[in-house]
């Protein structure tokens, strides 16, 4: 099959794909079309069926896969499909694994250093905290080896939550070789534990959508609430330990207006957040250029309120 990431305008497309969503839209003169988003493992693509009523187009529906026959084509900046032929596949017709993004880097190796750090903490508490979660809650492992970091900004793939988690616990660990002042324990199972929340604030793929938990609470809360739980389990576990990690989840966002429900008030909770946002904007620019077709000036990007360029290696 050809690969999303490997489409160019003027490109001819027909293979099968993943309808991600699917709306139904009016233009402004009346005229009922759809807007679909198609996905594979190396991302997706916006597409546009300007005639819905066409023989051509058979019925479908989001999270089916289906074979489209289209243009390629180019609208503000981005690549576009005009659709002119969709069917819908039957099971067997497709391989599930070509459609869902996933790590560049194995999971089992990622997974094995993650739990490397874990063995690596000292405190008693802490450390059981961390068994009672990797080691001894099978359905979180499952979850939290599957799960991305986010639904579209960066680590927005099968096993991104655990690429995203490591990354920050890395950079943690390298902060406390740097900085005396910070407890290596608390900071590294703070950074282990950060995002624990998205879990539950995102479904698994092929969905990967916001749950009720994600739009009601969103992973901070979530996150701080499944500590809390594992905490209360643990004999004599120190309050004001508890208290230092939940608050470092509960600050790592670094400002309230970017979803952290308070600011850094620890040592550990500022280096946290640095980390987190350090790891967040590389992979978001990381991506942005592994996305790109064209190099030098990109465009202005929201997220980094500029307009970025990719110098490139030559």
């Amino acid at each position: 099959m050809k690969y999303i990431k490997d489409y160019k305008e003027n490109d001819r497309m027909f293979d099968i794909y993943l309808c991600k969503h699917k709306q139904s839209a009016v233009t402004k003169n009346g005229k009922p079309y759809d807007n679909v988003i198609l996905q594979d493992k190396t991302g997706v693509i916006d597409a546009k069926i300007w005639d819905p009523n066409n023989a051509g187009i058979e019925d479908f529906d989001s999270m089916d896969y289906i074979e489209v026959y289209g243009d390629v084509t180019s609208f503000q900046g981005a690549l576009q499909v005009n659709v002119k032929r969709v069917r819908k596949c039957r099971e067997g017709e497709y391989d599930p694994a070509e459609y869902l993004p996933v790590s560049k880097f194995k999971i089992e190796t990622m997974m094995q250093e993650l739990m490397g750090f874990i063995a690596s903490i000292e405190n008693s508490y802490l450390h059981e905290m961390l068994e009672a979660f990797f080691v001894k809650d099978e359905a979180f492992v499952k979850a939290f080896r599957q799960s991305s970091a986010a639904k579209t900004v960066h680590h927005g793939f099968v096993g991104g939550l655990l690429q995203h988690t490591l990354a920050v616990t890395r950079l943690c660990d390298y902060y406390c070789t740097q900085y005396s002042v910070l407890n290596r324990d608390l900071l590294l199972a703070a950074a282990i534990c950060h995002d624990i929340g998205k879990i539950k604030e995102l479904s698994l793929f092929p969905s990967n959508d916001y749950t009720e938990d994600g739009q009601f609470l969103g992973h901070i809360i979530i996150g701080t609430e499944m500590v809390g739980e594992k905490i209360r389990k643990i004999d004599g576990f120190p309050p004001l330990l508890a208290n230092e990690l939940k608050h470092c989840i509960l600050s790592h966002h670094g400002e309230l207006e970017f979803g952290s429900p308070k600011k850094p008030a620890i040592v550990e909770a500022v280096a946290l957040s640095f980390a987190d946002n350090t790891d967040a904007k590389m992979e978001t620019f990381t991506e942005l250029l592994e996305n790109s077709s064209e190099k030098g000036w990109l465009g202005f990007n929201r997220l980094f309120e500029s307009n970025l360029r990719w110098t490139g290696l030559e």
